[in-house]
């Protein structure tokens, strides 16, 4: 968590990033979760009337926008929070811990290209791993728990239902950590939008993100976008 952060405060700083990296990459080359083969749900939200939002946290919110932005359907992915208020979402409150939310993301998709069960079988299976508890690979916190924050009831039912099929697939070797909650999703500060694309030689995107969206076009070729969703 401290060394993502300390990185990205001073973005753009010149000698002080190359500084900074120098002395934090070492920490960070922890492997990269491979791609979990799981099924689809067996239930899905049937929607007719455009475009629909869903809303997922799974760690850092730069891969998780990363990989959503490369899905065919999906029409926006902004990183945010999600699960607290709107008083302390900002990336410097947040990252004590203290403010009850998540890095999330809000992605805006049509789902007569792209359904809320194909977004859910990626999060779970290429965007992060669901089986840690506070934390994904070098981040650690609650900020960082993995959590969907479902729209409305049918998103919920589906999302409930999933954890329990993949919780008697076999496929994960601990138990699904995910929690369904409930909580309004924050725009984070513009210097985290379209991280990847705009950063793409940044030292944590290399070593934790890149491999995310390689996962994804190997995992789910038919629904891979080569040109990234704003």
């Amino acid at each position: 968590m401290i060394v993502k952060k300390l990185v990205s405060f001073v973005i753009g700083g010149g000698a002080a990033v190359a500084a900074i990296t120098a002395l934090t990459l070492p920490g960070m080359q922890q492997p990269v979760e491979a791609a979990v083969t799981i099924p689809p749900p067996a239930t899905n939200v049937i929607v007719t009337d455009g475009n629909q939002i869903a809303v997922f946290a799974g760690g850092c919110f730069w891969g998780m926008e990363a990989v959503f932005q490369h899905v065919s359907g999906v029409r926006s992915v902004i990183s945010g929070y999600a699960g607290g208020s709107a008083e302390t979402a900002t990336y410097r409150q947040v990252g004590t811990g203290r403010t009850g939310h998540a890095e999330a993301v809000r992605i805006v998709y049509d789902p007569s290209e792209v359904t809320y069960g194909q977004l859910l079988r990626i999060y779970f299976s290429v965007a992060h791993d669901p089986t840690q508890v506070n934390r994904q690979g070098p981040d650690t916190g609650s900020d960082y728990r993995s959590a969907i924050f479902p729209r409305n009831a049918a998103q919920r039912n589906v999302a409930r239902r999933y954890i329990a099929l993949l919780n008697g697939s076999g496929r994960f070797s601990r138990p699904i950590a995910t929690q369904i909650e409930s909580g309004t999703f924050y725009r984070a500060e513009d210097y985290h939008q379209n991280f990847l694309n705009r950063n793409p030689r940044h030292p944590y995107i290399l070593a934790h993100d890149v491999e995310k969206v390689e996962d994804l076009r190997a995992t789910f070729p038919r629904i891979f976008m080569s040109t990234p969703a704003a």
